[in-house]
């Protein structure tokens, strides 16, 4: 059994959904199915220290979306054929996907942010993208969805068959992320940063207006103004979409020497930066998963975040909530959570618990399960 697995939109490893790819690599057994990887020639080396083992065939050297979009259209089913592959998977379906492949294939969506809400809240995908996408999405055999929330959306919005879809929730490495003692030390090391605490910690691109920084910012200052904490604001994710006008409202914050943006942030050092902070909040308008959720719990820190999509479905009753559009009410929870000590350690009590729930092993055996049935269906 030969299985290809596409990697062109996984970022090389580096993003969420490159997290996904990581970790799922790192637990193919040795022995049973073929697997090997296709993706951007300048990707060849991204995966060979977490699956050295696995084969990587270089495709679609003409760098862009458009070159991309074309070669999954023209190049794909003849590449497809070629390989002899029994089963292809898209660990990132919902970016992109071939229109049509001449073998059974899985597709994992972690979102569908460019399909959900307002026209000015979604994700940018490309207008021929968002046209052929759904299409594509319903010609696949089999579809992973991250989360409840993700599967409803595509029963609702792209009209997929409800018996296609099998929810398997992402996972959390719980060898990286867990409590760490507190020290009395006042600033935080992690190369090349240094952060002084208290802090307030959001992890997540900067991208306007979805991931709602600019309400985060306004809710801050509230905060600072009501308890004149010394905490300070701590955005880490790399700029994206719209990420001049989250710049430009920080720097109208009259708490703007409290602000603090690293830019793109090192993975590996992601544990530490969780486990400094004193509470995490995460304002997003759209999730598709909360994995900043389950990364903020598992270190022992507790969560403030949005009534919004898949949120509260991660969460459950181990977080305060907050209607995302209100700055007041984003304040509130702050407030509750660095003044309230009892609720402060429930939270971080129940956050500790909820992420037991969540494994990677789990994930990784339940989607190469899928894969397998998939290909010799």
């Amino acid at each position: 059994m030969k299985i290809g697995i596409d990697t062109f939109a996984c970022d090389g490893g580096k993003s969420g959904i490159g997290i996904y790819i990581t970790q799922l690599l790192k637990r193919i057994p040795p022995s049973g199915a073929l697997y090997e990887l296709f993706g951007w020639d300048f990707d060849r080396f991204a995966y060979s220290e977490t699956a050295p083992n696995l084969e990587f065939i270089p495709q679609c050297f003409i760098n862009g979306r458009t070159a991309n979009a074309l070669w999954y259209l023209f190049k794909y089913p003849q590449f497809a054929r070629a390989r002899s592959y029994d089963a292809c998977f898209f660990p990132a379906a919902h970016r992109r996907l071939p229109y049509h492949t001449p073998c059974p294939a899985v597709g994992v969506v972690h979102d569908m942010a460019a399909y959900y809400g307002p026209r000015k809240t979604r994700e940018s995908l490309g207008a021929v993208l968002r046209m052929v996408l759904p299409n594509s999405l319903r010609r696949l055999d089999r579809i992973i969805a991250v989360s409840d929330w993700v599967k409803q959306e595509l029963i609702d919005l792209v009209k997929v068959k409800e018996t296609k879809i099998e929810v398997v929730p992402n996972g959390i490495d719980h060898s990286a992320f867990y409590p760490r003692p507190r020290n009395e030390e006042s600033v935080v090391l992690i190369q090349p940063f240094s952060f002084r605490r208290p802090y307030v910690l959001y992890t997540s691109r900067i991208d306007f207006p979805v991931k709602n920084h600019i309400a985060l910012i306004k809710a801050f200052g509230i905060f600072k103004e009501r308890t004149k904490y010394p905490h300070r604001l701590v955005l880490a994710g790399a700029d994206h979409q719209g990420a001049e006008k989250v710049k430009e409202a920080a720097a109208a914050s009259p708490y703007r020497k409290d602000i603090f943006f690293t830019g793109h942030f090192p993975g590996k050092s992601l544990p530490e930066l969780y486990a400094g902070a004193d509470i995490v909040v995460i304002p997003s308008l759209y999730e598709g998963f909360g994995m900043g959720v389950l990364e903020a719990m598992a270190s022992g820190v507790p969560v403030a975040c949005a009534r919004a999509a898949s949120l509260p479905e991660t969460a459950e009753h181990a977080a305060l909530y907050f209607d995302p559009k209100n700055e007041e009410d984003m304040a509130d929870r702050m407030v509750t959570l660095t003044t309230n000590r009892e609720v402060y350690r429930e939270c971080r009590r129940l956050g500790l618990e909820r992420v037991k729930s969540f494994s990677w092993d789990r994930c990784a055996e339940r989607t190469l399960a899928i894969i397998q049935e998939t290909s010799i269906a």
